[in-house]
């Protein structure tokens, strides 16, 4: 029998990066999230986060996880299933429910928990999970915890998701699960002809929107409102970690589905319900959104003056209309120099490499928040052009 930590002592890819000095990861933050942060002793503008609306650091999204935590304690020693439910909870849920025009929500402890649990309580033995090849982790992980069969298509490639449609025996259920905004490119799902080609072969549709609540749609309600289908998407998902400014997630649909889910989803009735602070924060930043869709506006408003900044500088990125500009390196190693040298200059941004990307297109991924100053996006991209003409990146 060999050593099964024998895996770890060889050299991986984060070694050797290491070794190069371009490691990437886990950098220390000593302030809170906003569009400039303290990191490792450095004075940082922040283009790496999903703070899209920007409320991490907004006085009354605080405020009210404060007034949370001294009102019902630091966590809630539970479940939900059992007796971790408070009233704070259930408030969140009908909030959530009216906002985004469903029947009802129910909510998990993280966005990641999310997705494992729909998917695999609602996925059964002889059910068919039809993925974007591009879908996040998350939902890689709740097919493989379902009992169904999971097909996967092209990214956004609607004939390659008709074939797999077609494939399923007509005794079988089926659900497609795509990504509303796909997270490490910005690009949206094609809904309108997944939800024509659900229809035609009777299957269901769930959107994950963690990148699209607070994004997408006059009032921020996501992919589903952006295309006008809010009808016809038949389970929401997202999470409070973006543009609700909190942590947690979860899943808007009919009242019957919810109360299936609720019953039956092992992620959910196994896990220690979300904490009061979170919730609460959640929950004022989620009125803050209600209230005031022009922080929306001003968002798409800041992604779209970066572009014409890249533009200017000549600096290739994924075109889109999100917040989430993915600009190219190419090579793997050439993304980790770049996060290295633009963070030594001032400059927070995330590595996206093979296999999230295929070989030879990986990238960095920039994101933006609505409470981006103009001059902070100037120097951004200043520096962008800097390292990447120290690099030789064309």
């Amino acid at each position: 029998m060999i050593d099964i930590f024998a895996k770890t002592e060889k050299e991986h890819n984060y070694d050797i990066a290491r070794k190069k000095g371009i490691y990437p990861y886990f950098h220390e933050l000593t302030s809170g999230q906003d569009t400039v942060v303290e990191m490792e002793g450095r004075h940082t503008i922040m283009i790496g986060s999903n703070n899209y609306l920007g409320l991490t650091s907004h006085p009354e999204v605080i405020e009210a996880g404060i007034e949370g935590l001294k009102k019902y304690g630091t966590g809630c020693s539970g479940s939900r299933f059992l007796n971790g439910t408070l009233d704070i909870h259930k408030m969140l849920e009908r909030e959530l429910a009216e906002f985004l025009h469903k029947e009802s929500a129910m909510t998990f402890s993280t966005g990641f928990q999310s997705n494992l649990g729909i998917i695999s309580a609602v996925v059964g033995r002889s059910d068919y999970v039809i993925c974007d090849k591009e879908n996040h982790a998350s939902i890689y992980d709740g097919c493989r915890l379902s009992f169904g069969k999971m097909l996967r298509y092209a990214h956004n490639d609607m004939q390659d998701l008709e074939n797999k449609l077609a494939s399923v025996p007509e005794n079988c259920g089926a659900l497609i699960v795509t990504d509303g905004v796909f997270s490490m490119s910005g690009e949206i799902c094609n809904l309108p002809e997944i939800v024509r080609l659900a229809r035609k072969y009777g299957a269901r549709v769930m959107v994950d929107d963690a990148h699209g609540l607070g994004v997408l749609g006059a009032h921020g309600r996501g992919t589903a409102e952006y295309f006008g289908l809010e009808d016809d998407v038949d389970i929401y998902m997202g999470t409070f970690s973006k543009s609700l400014a909190s942590l947690g997630g979860y899943m808007a649909s009919t009242a019957k589905v919810i109360d299936y889910v609720k019953h039956t989803s092992r992620p959910y009735i196994f896990s220690a319900s979300p904490t009061p602070a979170s919730v609460q924060s959640a929950r004022k930043a989620l009125e803050i959104l209600s209230n005031h869709p022009e922080r929306v506006q001003a968002l798409n408003e800041v992604a779209n003056y970066m572009r014409a900044n890249l533009d200017r500088a000549g600096i290739k990125y994924i075109p889109g209309t999100t917040p989430i500009i993915s600009i190219y390196t190419y090579e793997d190693e050439m993304a980790f120099a770049a996060c290295r040298l633009l963070l030594e200059r001032g400059v927070y941004v995330n590595p996206v490499i093979s296999p999230a990307t295929p070989v030879g297109k990986a990238l960095i991924r920039t994101s933006y928040s609505a409470t981006h100053k103009h001059e902070e996006l100037d120097e951004a991209c200043e520096k962008i052009k800097e390292v990447f003409q120290i690099l030789g990146i064309k």
